[in-house]
């Protein structure tokens, strides 16, 4: 894994075009914008075979460091498909999890059309991401952006009329998770899917052109993800 080899540092590069002129640009994240500008976002790129076990070092590595609120492991060399990577992804999340994870762990993968049947089909095109990557929001953050309503569960009791009242008046909101697919639907509704592809096929064409340098022109990653129609 490293940070500063010439791949790293064209795939973060590459990365980073997507977090700014994507995620902030269009805001599909309540909190990367902040993260970003405060410092407290770190990449580490990994351009081997996918291994749990030198991942999960990955993200101790990345837990270690406090000022890290949102990591990402990039792999700029990975050609699974997207089920296959959000697969591999789901048993890295529980690995982590059964040793008391710090950080919450999400999918992205640049193979996603724009499907707007509905909030959580929407997702993965919102989480195009010029290579499969891995993002690691550290749970305390979570946290804090929680509304109190997010916390467990809420039980009345149905013979109170103070608490049926109470529970009418003010309905349990949505988990963080609705509330943000929700709110990039709309965006992405309000905006058009063409300027957000439009953007997107810029930087994957940024990133062939970087990767054709950096590993040469016949390397099975430089054009394995080619641009969409818009």
């Amino acid at each position: 894994m490293s940070e500063t080899s010439p791949l790293a540092r064209e795939a973060i590069r590459v990365y980073c075009r997507y977090e700014a002129e994507v995620v902030e640009t269009f805001t599909l994240c309540p909190w990367a914008e902040r993260s970003r500008r405060e410092g407290h976002t770190r990449q580490l790129v990994l351009d081997q075979p996918l291994n749990s076990d030198e991942l999960l070092v990955a993200i101790d590595i990345l837990a270690a460091d406090a000022s890290v609120e949102v990591g990402f492991l990039l792999f700029p060399c990975c050609t699974m498909p997207r089920v296959e990577f959000e697969r591999f992804v789901s048993i890295l999340r529980d690995r982590d999890q059964q040793r008391g994870a710090v950080f919450a762990a999400a999918a992205f993968h640049p193979d996603a059309p724009a499907d707007l049947t509905d909030a959580y089909r929407l997702v993965p095109f919102i989480r195009r991401s010029p290579d499969p990557t891995i993002q690691l929001i550290r749970r305390s953050v979570l946290e804090s952006v929680r509304r109190p309503s997010d916390g467990g569960t809420g039980y009345i009791d149905p013979t109170s009329i103070t608490d049926m009242v109470a529970f009418f008046k003010n309905p349990p909101k949505p988990p963080l998770h609705e509330r943000v697919a929700q709110a990039n639907l709309e965006q992405v509704q309000r905006v058009g899917v063409a300027p957000v592809e439009q953007v997107l096929n810029d930087i994957r064409a940024d990133r062939a052109r970087a990767y054709a340098v950096v590993l040469g022109e016949d390397h099975p990653a430089v054009g394995m993800w080619p641009t969409a129609q818009v």
